[in-house]
């Protein structure tokens, strides 16, 4: 019978927001001992201990709401040798996984893909005015989500996206909050670079642009007074 005592954690850091694989031992954590596994920068990205080694305390610093949540995970299925899924306990945005480096890194993969193949299907007509910045856009706007700084003034988390040829479209279904993200020249996305939280504003409309652009602005709500 083979015995699972090693597996993988991939977490965002909750303070500079790089992604890291870190091994995680069986045999590292024993009764009389807490172990944390930091980030490069120096930030615990997670504290575990057990008192009978048949259960686990995860402790989780949440960098969605800046508090610790504590996860009660069996020893049984910390080593079964499936995912074990880290998520926010107020908002169940998923924080990191912990599981065999295959199955693991393969998550983390998956959703790198899935991002690239909406781009790819979207565009396979031309759709996009410049389908490479749309894709930078779309990943650095996935890597604030990640990170728990997507969000409506409402309390919301679960912030809806639609494409279209030079811009998104971010949507509050709570209280229909709008922000616009423009996706068609160097300089949006140097804007979306510069950026690390988006507050959709509660019942309203923004648009993150650079201050060169308020003629787009100016359009944009044009168009939206005639819908």
């Amino acid at each position: 019978m083979l015995i699972t005592t090693n597996a993988v954690m991939a977490m965002r850091c909750p303070e500079c927001g790089k992604m890291e694989y870190h091994d995680f031992s069986r045999f590292a954590i024993c009764k009389s001992k807490t172990v944390n596994i930091n980030c490069s920068c120096g930030t615990v990205k997670l504290i575990v201990n057990t008192k009978n080694n048949s259960s686990y305390w995860l402790q989780i610093p949440c960098l969605v709401c800046e508090t610790k949540h504590f996860i009660e995970v069996s020893g049984k299925s910390l080593w079964s040798g499936e995912i074990i899924r880290l998520s926010c306990q107020d908002t169940e945005l998923e924080l990191g996984y912990i599981g065999p480096e295959s199955k693991v890194r393969q998550i983390i993969s998956d959703q790198e893909q899935e991002l690239e193949a909406l781009v790819d299907e979207i565009n396979c007509d031309g759709y996009f005015h410049n389908s490479n910045i749309m894709y930078e856009v779309l990943n650095c706007l996935h890597e604030i989500a990640e990170q728990g700084e997507l969000y409506c003034q409402c309390g919301n988390y679960k912030i809806e996206v639609e494409l279209f040829p030079d811009c998104l479209e971010l949507h509050c279904k709570e209280c229909d909050s709008i922000n616009i993200i423009y996706a068609e020249t160097e300089e949006d996305l140097n804007v979306i670079r510069q950026v690390e939280s988006i507050e959709l504003a509660r019942h309203g409309f923004k648009c993150l642009d650079s201050l060169a652009n308020t003629s787009k602005l100016k359009k944009a709500r044009r168009k939206r007074s005639k819908t």
